[in-house]
């Protein structure tokens, strides 16, 4: 599903070369997937913060708390052929309460380009930190929105 999500929409930006091992980072806390009609349709992740997090610092400088005191959404698709169902509404539902369970305050970093990851952040009260510049190797830059659940 990670390859149809990858060739429709051009997520992950760049292809992980282990896709596996990119699903399941060190840091990861949880995952989860859903399913419609008995296929996987969605899939999420919630990890600690690492280096390459921008989120974080910036919920953790403006609630004056630890780095430590977030969770980090990740990894959120939904199969093309299961869209307009809510799922990933689910899915986002089912990390926040994971996080907000551990005492994390779920916070995420989602490429500004993709418009329709926003769309949904936003339309579920998620909160824009700010947009930042990361350099994600010598020759690529990309722009990246910054959110935090609601308080």
């Amino acid at each position: 599903m990670l390859t149809e999500v990858h060739e429709h929409d051009g997520y992950p930006v760049n292809w992980p070369d282990f896709p596996g091992a990119w699903l399941t980072p060190p840091s990861l806390i949880a995952s989860w997937v859903a399913e419609l009609d008995g296929r996987i349709a969605g899939h999420i992740g919630l990890s600690r913060s690492d280096g390459g997090d921008a989120a974080p610092g910036l919920w953790s400088a403006r609630a004056g708390v630890s780095i430590d005191a977030t969770a980090v959404v990740s990894r959120l698709f939904v199969a093309p052929w299961a869209r307009g169902h809510g799922i990933g509404a689910l899915l986002m539902a089912r990390a926040v309460a994971e996080a907000q369970e551990r005492d994390l305050h779920p916070v995420l970093d989602v490429v500004a380009s993709d418009t329709a990851a926003t769309a949904l952040y936003e339309r579920l009260g998620w909160q824009l930190l700010a947009t930042v510049e990361q350099r994600w190797s010598p020759e690529q830059k990309v722009a990246v929105r910054c959110y935090a659940a609601a308080t």
